[in-house]
């Protein structure tokens, strides 16, 4: 990125310009959202709902990608942030998979052995 002040080539964490000293808070801070550089979701929410009502393995594995979010993000690494998202949102996504097949395989043995039941 470039100072508005003197036109010099700045890194995009800097806060000031090294060579004019202008304040580059503004810049930055539209700079990142104009490239997309918002912070991806956390997912943290719903890994922690899959955790207490679908399948604690899996929900456990997203809360933990989960909270790597926005200290990846606040870090710097957008990359990492990104991919822990993802990670995040895959196991939260399979731990409510794995929780409703599980429901579906309950009730099903409830009604087919209440079934065998009542016919005795």
């Amino acid at each position: 990125m470039f100072c508005p002040n003197c036109g010099s080539e700045v890194s995009e964490k800097a806060v000031i310009c090294v060579k004019c000293g202008v304040a580059l808070n503004k810049s930055v801070s539209s700079n990142n959202n104009t490239n997309g550089n918002a912070q991806p979701k956390t997912w943290l929410v719903e890994s922690i709902l899959v955790t207490l009502f679908c399948c604690l393995p899996l929900g456990i594995a997203g809360i933990v990608n989960a909270s790597n979010v926005s200290s990846k993000f606040a870090s710097g690494d957008i990359d990492g942030a990104n991919r822990a998202s993802i990670q995040a949102a895959k196991w939260t996504k399979w731990g409510l998979i794995a929780g409703i097949i599980g429901l579906v395989l309950y009730f099903g043995m409830i009604l087919l052995f209440g079934g065998f039941a009542a016919m005795l």
